[in-house]
This record gives C-alpha cells, sequence and structure tokens, in this order.
C-alpha cells in the first residue's frame, strides 16, 4: 500500500483522491508501522519548512522515514514542501531539513524581477530517460505554489528537471530511490497522473 505520511500540512487528501483517481491504493497516516511497511511513500506539504521539521519531530516520525526510505529503500516521492524537507537546511527558518538529498533550500533571488510565491503553470525540462517522466511530453505544464527552491549550484547528479521563472532552478531531485518534485502533481491534471503512475511504477 502506498503511505502518504500525515504530518499536518495540508494537501493530504488532493493527494489521496489523485491516487485514487488512477487506481492506487492508498493510506493517508502518521502512524510508524504504516510507514516502515508502505510498498511507496509520499511526503506531501504546503506551508513553512521551519514548522514541518517541527511536526516530523512532535509527531516522532523523523526517525522512521529516514529507517524506511535509507535503510529498508521504500521508494519516497517528496511533493512540493516535501520536496524541500528531503534537503539540507533551508533559508526558511534557517533550520536543518531531513538531509536525505546532499543541496540546500533558499530564498528567490530578490535581485530578479518577479512576484513572490511563485504560483501557476510552468513546462519542466526534464531528464528523458527517467523513468518518472515516462509518458509526459515536453510541453506538459505543472502547477507551481512556492516562495523557495533548491539552489541552483546544486550537484547535477541529484538534478533531474528544471524550470524557469525568473531564472533557471532545479525543480526534481533524485537520490536513488528518493524523489522530490517541487511542482504539485495532483493539481496538474492528467501530466500529473501521469506522473504520480510513473512513481508507483517505476520506482
Amino acid at each position: 500500500m502506498l503511505v502518504i505520511i500525515d504530518y499536518g500540512m495540508g494537501n493530504l487528501r488532493s493527494v489521496e483522491k489523485a491516487c485514487r483517481r488512477i487506481g492506487i491504493e492508498v493510506k493517508v497516516t502518521s502512524n510508524p508501522d504504516d510507514i516502515a511497511n508502505a510498498s511507496k511513500l509520499i511526503l506531501p506539504g504546503v506551508g513553512h519548512f521551519e514548522k514541518g521539521m517541527k511536526n516530523l519531530n512532535e509527531r516522532n516520525l523523523v526517525e522512521p522515514i529516514r529507517k524506511a526510505a535509507l535503510e529498508n529503500k521504500i521508494s519516497l516521492l517528496g511533493i512540493c514542501l516535501g520536496m524541500q524537507l528531503l534537503t539540507k537546511r533551508s533559508d526558511e527558518g534557517d533550520v536543518n531539513g531531513l538531509g536525505f538529498i546532499d543541496v540546500n533550500t533558499i530564498m528567490f533571488d530578490s535581485t530578479v524581477d518577479i512576484k513572490v510565491p511563485h504560483m501557476g503553470w510552468n513546462t519542466v525540462d526534464f531528464d528523458d530517460l527517467d523513468p518518472l517522466f515516462e509518458n509526459i511530453k515536453r510541453d506538459d505544464e505543472f502547477y507551481f505554489a512556492h516562495s523557495f527552491h533548491v539552489e541552483s549550484k546544486a550537484k547535477n547528479k541529484y538534478i533531474y528537471g528544471s524550470t524557469e521563472y525568473g531564472y533557471v532552478f532545479p525543480i526534481v531531485l533524485k537520490y536513488k530511490n528518493v524523489l522530490g518534485v517541487q511542482f504539485h502533481p495532483e493539481k496538474s491534471y492528467d501530466a500529473g497522473l501521469q506522473l504520480l503512475t510513473n512513481f508507483v511504477t517505476n520506482y
């Protein structure tokens, strides 16, 4: 069963609904035993990085997630804030993240004339060979809503997709069985549903 990790940071039900639309058996839970026994894990999230880490720690979820993903090699997909929490640290609260992927989350460049938060539809420049993007076209758009992003100096070996909003920055990360996307596949119609299908099928 695919487990959506509930740590009190929003949009859980929209992710659950999207998974059910494509026929995936799914459970929303904060139970460590469910996390340990999941076939796949999704860490969604909307909101503040510092609050997200605080909630994960208060619910004693950090170690169960770490063990499931890093030791037991259960595939984990972070969505939006969930992806950012996979990184080492964030400017949003200046706190450490889970550190599963060796990059940082930073503020948008204040010298660039763009509106923050970044909200709306963008295409993704993705790795054609990665199975996460199987049957997804180059002109497919995904929905974004975020005020921080992964540093553009991130090591290339972790970057599997990027977008441009004022400037180019990474929005798809992968380290072995741990993946993250900055956009919201659950709000991205057919392309988003295809990506969720690919995650469940190919990882």
